[in-house]
């Protein structure tokens, strides 16, 4: 898949601009990875704690996506036969800022134009506690199960509203699993597009009517979060990972397996420095602005509960698609901003965050190694979802058909048409492309010919490592050669002397 260039900001409109190939390797992150990590993957190997294969293959990956020398795509203009090298991505879902972009804009695309029908939604957002940030991150399956856990206790609660039961009435939800926080720190939590109400079934049983409920007062997303706790406390008890007694509760994980992201996992959580003579410290945060006022939680639209908090302020009506678009992109935004990183003036890494914290913290100060560390830890386990469909919106649901623009799921029925129609199989099933969805949301072309605006197509798949260092070479003696062949500039003269015309004569007044 070719690699993404620097984005611009989502939903960029009519604004067409051409396709320049993104260089990672002129990045901070870039060259910071390249010259790090293979020190730190040394040092992990010493400490006896070496990083799993998966994560050595997130960063092996990352160096060289994007990069010429190990493959491209050929794309020439039909008008002007002028070619461009696009080259290949990592498609990995760590922390690569290019492939996160990429399927950020995949995901909110597909979202609004094949699953998401006409109507509100809301977006409700769980954060749980330490503790469980680090399960949930170490152990997919049990995340897997509190997610069900928190699905059905909103979507009861959206049925009871709308004065439905669940044998009359259905919602639906699309949950994105984030696990990082604006800190780079591990913050596995939920981000869940929620149906803001339930869909009743017509009494001629053919036909799904829309019935939006309330938003959520403070009372209720208090009264929510409370039950998803206890449900939760529960699971955790009943898979002996929780023990309780008349006063406290803790997490016992002697029978879980032990993992050598553990320890990188717990450290990220918890904001401290994983390697290095300082490991175990609190990072260094940088204050900026003063600090802020407490707010009075009694007038927050948010619930809070033991380490828990519900919030469900951002929602959008059935007629702001594009409003809708933008919260899918926000909420599947890749990890790392390339934007908010740079380094000090003795090479430590300084990261912004998203919104200050309300110490006045603006940033936090990463040795390189430390560093490296907090990217291992947000890349997920292999064939972990990230992105879960309930309800009305689950594959297997008979209601996705009947609901979706797609209308495609499970008992969906074959539309009859008189037209003729000569696409294949695979082109009738197959969604919007990867270049039109690059024209749609970033605003970049990378069908149009950036010389004569001509149609561009793929001529050539080139992986060979002879065939591309060869035709590498003959671009940079082509390129040496041109620019050798550039007019000199003459050189600069003074400035005319008083009295002296435009072009140095003397000045008359006629």
């Amino acid at each position: 898949m070719p690699s993404l260039a620097q984005p611009a900001s989502p939903l960029a409109g009519n604004n067409r601009a051409p396709y320049q190939r993104h260089q990672p390797e002129h990045t901070l992150l870039y060259q910071l990875v390249e010259r790090h990590y293979p020190t730190f993957n040394t040092l992990m190997a010493k400490t006896g704690r070496p990083l799993p294969d998966f994560v050595q293959q997130e960063f092996d990956a990352y160096l060289k996506c994007g990069r010429l020398e190990h493959g491209f795509l050929r794309v020439q203009c039909s008008r002007c036969k002028h070619e461009d090298l696009v080259a290949f991505s990592c498609k990995k879902r760590g922390f690569c800022p290019s492939c996160g972009a990429r399927r950020m804009v995949e995901h909110a695309a597909l979202l609004v134009d094949e699953i998401l029908p006409q109507a509100p939604y809301r977006q409700w957002v769980l954060s749980v506690p330490f503790q469980l940030r680090f399960l949930f991150a170490s152990y997919p399956e049990l995340m897997g199960k509190a997610l069900g856990i928190v699905y059905r206790t909103i979507a009861t609660h959206l049925i009871h509203s709308a004065g439905h039961t669940h044998d009359t009435a259905r919602t639906g939800a699309i949950t994105f699993i984030q696990r990082f926080g604006s800190a780079l720190n591990l913050n596995v939590h939920f981000h869940m597009l929620f149906l803001d109400g339930v869909y009743v079934t017509s009494f001629d049983q053919h036909k799904q009517v829309f019935k939006q409920v309330n938003a959520p007062t403070k009372a209720t997303l208090q009264a929510l979060v409370q039950c998803i706790s206890e449900r939760l406390a529960k699971l955790l008890t009943r898979a002996g990972l929780l023990t309780q007694d008349d006063e406290n509760a803790y997490l016992t994980l002697d029978q879980l397996e032990d993992n050598s992201l553990h320890h990188l996992h717990g450290y990220s959580i918890t904001y401290r420095v994983a390697v290095g003579p300082q490991q175990g410290k609190k990072v260094f945060t940088l204050q900026t602005i003063p600090a802020q006022a407490p707010e009075d939680d009694r007038f927050r639209q948010v619930g809070k509960v033991a380490g828990f908090s519900l919030h469900a302020a951002v929602s959008t009506q059935a007629h702001e698609r594009q409003k809708l678009e933008r919260i899918c992109c926000y909420i599947a935004r890749p990890a790392v901003s390339e934007q908010r990183l740079s380094l000090t003036k003795n090479g430590n890494v300084r990261y912004q965050l998203k919104t200050p914290y309300r110490d006045g913290t603006t940033h936090v100060i990463f040795e390189p190694l430390d560093f490296m560390a907090k990217l291992a830890a947000l890349v997920p386990k292999p064939r972990v979802n990230l992105t879960r469909y309930h309800g009305v919106f689950a594959p297997n649901s008979p209601y996705r058909a009947l609901i979706t623009p797609a209308k495609r799921g499970k008992g969906a029925v074959k539309a009859v048409s008189t037209e003729p129609d000569d696409r294949t199989f695979m082109e009738k099933r197959a969604s919007m492309n990867w270049a039109q969805r690059l024209k749609r949301v970033f605003g970049i072309d990378i069908e149009t010919c950036r010389h004569c605006q001509g149609p561009v197509k793929i001529i050539a798949c080139i992986e060979d490592p002879l065939i591309i260092e060869k035709i590498l070479k003959h671009l940079e003696s082509k390129a040496q050669k041109s620019q050798a062949e550039l007019p000199l500039l003459p050189p600069a003269r003074a400035p005319p002397e008083f009295g002296a015309g435009l072009f140095g004569e003397e000045s008359y007044i006629h």
